[in-house]
């Protein structure tokens, strides 16, 4: 089936065209809260922040948000990270673990922790925003509070409360749409506001083609490539590289190595079950972006604290120089592979997989064998080969950016060092794989609806 095909016929479906309506209107929603300021705050006080290190990042994941110091600045980054946290934690400590294995109950009794860790998380977050602001004076509420201490310590208070109060609204809000619209919620706030900075990323585009210097928000301009016979072909390669990557992540994406699986013929009463092959999917990116934002935030996470608090100047110069090396390019790949590794590690059990196999009565069509010591070895061995794969195309994909824009920086009379011109292979990562996922739900909602009217041969 089709895209168009699928798309064409969810909004035939009433019930899933309106949920399709419904994530729509809750993306707007969210949308619309970028923009509403916190009090007392002028906008652009984080924009040294959103401007470089895990800040960029975080800036990026909520549509800007950031840079307006809006109610959403957080984004959905304390869930995120609570998610991390819980999921590793899943392997050491034995209650979750539990938990995550006794289904919707403990699942959930999961995921209340989560949210309590993200809250947590968040307020912290938000007073670290307020230490960051703290040497910026340029309040709108200073007039009302006066420069006393308390009339300070309740702007900060109320500053830091908007700031939780944002995040806590945007993991209900990814939860309203999981429950009532298309997909995860959580991703679709990702992708909105991933895919919100477009329009900044064309003009900036268009800017560089037609005069060779790009401004932001009336900023003052900034050379790239004035000439003409280097603009052009420099705007031609980052349309080209961008098309290129989402092909590249769009066949990842889908990649999968199918382990054939045969079963042997059992008799059950009067029914002859089995006997039929089989096979189980094993992807390529099993561990899909997580390895990625791992590493950024290991990286990222002493320049971020420095800017956030505004102190030793002189090591945050240092920590911001060594970003811009291949050093720290270099250290960034080899951090990738083995988060990647490591993730893998915790979360395939390859014993588990040979198990399931040897109890039904099967066995690998390419390892005879019915030991399960042998087939976990085998399965954990096609693995490896695939994490190999894996974890060098995440590596490859998440330095291009950096890589692109030094070897262009050779180029006499091209500048790219202080210009975010290349869209990084994280973001398109998640753009394709939520728009992969998005689709194939609506594509598994509508063969229910089929199956449920007795089409397509299910029940007529």
């Amino acid at each position: 089936m089709g895209l168009w095909s699928i798309i064409v016929k969810s909004l035939k479906e009433p019930t899933i065209r309106k949920k399709i309506f419904m994530t729509l209107l809750l993306i707007l929603i969210f949308r619309v809260g970028c923009f509403i300021p916190v009090p007392g705050v002028s906008s652009g006080m984080l924009s040294n922040l959103a401007g470089s290190g895990l800040g960029q990042f975080w800036d990026l994941l909520s549509g800007g948000a950031m840079t307006n110091v809006s109610l959403f600045s957080m984004g959905i980054q304390p869930y995120i990270n609570a998610s991390i946290i819980i999921q590793l934690l899943t392997v050491a400590i034995p209650a979750f673990e539990r938990w995550q294995k006794e289904g919707p109950e403990g699942r959930k009794r999961l995921s209340k922790v989560t949210k309590y860790t993200a809250v947590a998380l968040a307020l912290f977050q938000a007073i670290m925003l307020c230490i960051n602001m703290s040497s910026n004076s340029d309040t709108t509420l200073s007039w009302i509070f006066g420069e006393a201490f308390m009339g300070k310590a309740l702007l900060y208070i109320i500053i830091t409360v908007s700031f939780v109060a944002g995040a806590c609204f945007l993991t209900w809000l990814g939860d309203k749409i999981t429950e009532v619209g298309i997909g995860n919620g959580i991703s679709m706030i990702i992708f909105a506001g991933i895919i919100s900075r477009g329009p900044e990323w064309i003009g900036e585009l268009i800017q560089i083609a037609i005069s060779g210097e790009y401004s932001v928000n009336g900023q003052t301009p900034t050379e790239v490539a004035k000439p003409l016979y280097l603009r052009i072909p420099l705007v031609v390669l980052v349309v080209a590289v961008f098309i290129a990557v989402i092909v590249a992540v769009v066949w990842m994406e889908s990649g999968e190595r199918r382990l054939g699986v045969v079963y042997s013929q059992r008799i059950t009463g009067r029914k002859v079950m089995g006997g039929q092959k089989s096979y189980i999917p094993l992807k390529v990116n099993s561990a899909g972006v997580l390895p990625i934002i791992f590493a950024m935030s290991l990286l990222q996470f002493p320049i971020t604290i420095v800017s956030l608090v505004k102190a030793w100047s002189g090591a945050a110069a240092a920590l911001q120089e060594f970003s811009k090396t291949w050093w720290h390019i270099l250290i960034y790949a080899v951090l990738i592979i083995g988060f990647t590794f490591f993730y893998n590690m915790v979360y395939f059990d390859p014993k588990e997989y040979a198990n399931n196999i040897i109890q039904n009565g099967g066995s690998l069509t390419e390892k005879k064998t019915n030991s399960r010591k042998e087939t976990a070895k085998y399965i954990g061995g096609i693995q490896n080969k695939l994490t190999w794969f894996g974890s060098f195309f995440l590596a490859i994909l998440a330095i291009l950016p950096s890589v692109l824009g030094k070897l262009c920086d050779l180029i006499p009379g091209i500048n790219t060092s202080n210009l975010n011109l290349w869209l990084g292979g994280t973001s398109i990562l998640i753009m394709v794989g939520v728009a992969l996922e998005t689709v194939k739900s609506l594509e598994t909602q509508l063969m229910m609806r089929h199956y449920k009217a007795g089409k397509g041969g299910f029940l007529g």
